[in-house]
């Protein structure tokens, strides 16, 4: 009987250890401290810390995130603050904007802040397209809170360096070496190599021949090239 008393105590301590494990820290920007966000990770297990953030809402892992809610979303894009922190966003290799409050107001509407429909589609598309950051939506602060559960439970990996397609061919191994110059597009890469074949002939071309397709970038081009790590 003693045996078993034992048994049956070392059993759940053993289970207790295992239950215990260190809560994933989530760091908000202190301005946040009026959002529910806060509240609901708390309640879904999370360790939050309030800190000035000078980019983003919520760190979390390796991603910023940039919350807004329909409201504060419109009178930013109005005011041009958003283009700021969209760029300031941009420094994050993983990133997002969160815009929250679907289930009690409409972003579509010719009424929010006389804004045409159209004109906050085509914003909303441009941060997608042109800048590269996803757009989430929720319909609630309880909402936002289990986005940012689920991307701080998911298993992070160190971001590589330089991100790029998998299994280029050749050809495009060397476009996307010299599209990693400023001021090369993927047009003026194929210009290139199909004019003079390697990366070692254009590197060594002279100034005058570089000025006649790159113009002013040719100097760009050749100060990198130049340029010590």
């Amino acid at each position: 009987m003693k045996l078993i008393k034992f048994q049956e105590i070392f059993s759940s301590e053993k289970q207790r250890n295992k239950e215990i494990k260190p809560l994933i820290k989530v760091i908000i920007d202190y301005r946040e401290k009026n959002s529910l966000v806060a509240t609901h990770l708390i309640k879904l297990g999370f360790e939050i810390e309030f800190k000035e953030l000078k980019v983003g809402d919520y760190i979390v892992k390796d991603v910023a995130i940039e919350r807004k809610t329909i409201s504060d979303f419109l009178s930013s894009m109005i005011n041009k603050r958003l283009s700021n922190q969209i760029e300031e966003l941009k420094q994050y290799p993983n990133k997002l904007i969160l815009i929250e409050g679907f289930e009690h107001q409409e972003l579509y509407n010719e009424n929010n802040k006389g804004i045409h429909p159209n004109a906050i589609r085509g914003f909303l598309l441009s941060i997608a397209l042109k800048h590269k950051i996803p757009l989430i939506f929720t319909k609630n602060a309880r909402d936002t809170a289990k986005f940012i559960s689920v991307i701080a439970k998911k298993q992070e990996k160190e971001m590589p360096l330089n991100v790029r397609k998998k299994s280029l061919s050749k050809k495009e191994n060397l476009q996307f070496i010299l599209e990693g110059f400023p001021g090369i597009g993927p047009k003026t890469a194929k210009k290139l190599l199909q004019e003079f074949k390697t990366i070692k002939e254009i590197i060594n071309l002279p100034e005058e021949k570089l000025k006649k397709i790159l113009g002013k970038k040719a100097l760009i081009f050749q100060e990198l090239i130049l340029s010590k790590y």
